[in-house]
């Protein structure tokens, strides 16, 4: 390839996105006067994982996303008892970041058929992932909508509740604290369109059958279902909505669309505060060979995958080691350890794991 790949090569516009949510957050901002003094009065969190309403004592978290298009590849080979996984890391791994126990968790299917079969095994791979997380469905929504979409479009809302005591808002996120970083799978629901594109240029349009490794398909190998962290996190050390916390951190990061510069200073109290990170997580192999592929700048790469690391935690640095050692012990495979640390330099720097080399955002 002659030319370098961007998530903007593959149709997504992140600048034309982030600039549509900054307006739809100040129109929706504009209807919080409303409940003033009442029940559900919104307490802001401007740039946060989740909206959160006051309910006296606790707050009501809610949130939404959806597969984006690693349903497309679900499509693509016919496999789709993973995907509910997907979802659900979606949203409660962001109400985990404001401390937030998800308690349930609705669907929306918008579909140009309806296909029962698929809609069970969908269904039935999110309950599963839900039980194991300790959430209910109360209700959802299947739209059988020809015409208005040609490919399945499966969103959900997470309802999560935490006490105001225990509400994690990171204003207070220093320099000097250590950030730990939590092992992440191959893809989450993120900047899957840009992993489609490169091997659609490389493959052609028959790319998902294409064997990757050890008889491994890309298709099979893209659609690993996501790592959801929401449950880890409670038992190790938040604690459930009743439970007293058993270490207090000062913020927690989901890394999703904008990778690790586009979410990591969501939880910054002011512009001053930076990061560095010299040992994050080893991007999937998978990610290696797609960075090759599409000869991908690095920097992009970081800006659109989590590259390894899927979540991350800050904390004081007497909390590190104990932190790390009870997700360790709860869930081996997310691998907690320091990934960096806080700094006042007002930037995000990270040493590539592709290369190496330092990358300044």
């Amino acid at each position: 390839m002659t030319k370098k790949l961007t998530y903007a090569d593959s149709g997504v516009d992140i600048s034309a996105g982030e600039i549509a949510s900054k307006n739809a957050y100040q129109n929706a901002k504009t209807t919080f006067p409303s409940r003033k003094g009442m029940l559900g009065e919104p307490f802001a969190l401007d740039g946060g994982f989740s909206g959160a309403l006051d309910f006296g004592d606790f707050l009501l978290i809610q949130n939404d996303d959806g597969t984006g298009t690693k349903s497309e590849i679900a499509e693509r080979i016919g496999k789709f008892d993973t995907l509910g996984e997907d979802l659900l890391a979606m949203v409660a791994d962001d109400a985990i970041c404001v401390g937030a126990e998800v308690v349930s968790v609705t669907n929306t299917f918008d579909v140009p058929k309806v296909d029962p079969k698929i809609l069970d095994i969908l269904t039935k791979g999110l309950a599963d992932a839900c039980i194991k997380e300790k959430i209910v469905i109360p209700g959802g929504e299947i739209a059988e909508v020809p015409g208005a979409v040609d490919k399945m479009v499966w969103n959900a809302t997470a309802v999560g509740v935490v006490k105001k005591e225990k509400f994690i808002t990171g204003k207070e996120v220093k320099p000097g604290q250590d950030i730990i970083g939590l092992k992440g799978r191959v893809l989450r629901s993120n900047g899957v369109s840009l992993a489609r594109k490169i091997l659609e240029v490389r493959f052609g349009d028959d790319w998902h059958n294409v064997e990757w490794k050890n008889g491994m398909s890309w298709g099979e190998i893209l659609l690993t279902p996501s790592k959801i962290f929401h449950r880890t996190v409670l038992d190790a050390f938040l604690g459930d909505f009743e439970s007293k916390r058993k270490i207090d951190v000062s913020g927690i990061v989901h890394i999703t669309g904008g990778g690790i510069p586009g979410n990591v200073p969501r939880i910054f109290p002011d512009k001053s505060i930076g990061a560095q990170f010299d040992d994050l997580h080893e991007p999937h192999e998978a990610l290696k060979d797609l960075q090759k592929l599409g000869d991908i700048d690095e920097a992009e790469c970081y800006r659109t995958w989590h590259c390894g690391t899927a979540m991350m935690i800050v904390c004081d640095t007497d909390k590190t080691e104990s932190i790390c050692n009870a997700l360790n012990k709860k869930d081996p495979e997310i691998e907690a350890k320091k990934v960096g640390e806080i700094t006042s330099s007002g930037t995000i720097e990270v040493v590539s794991k592709f290369s190496g080399k330092k990358l300044i955002f």
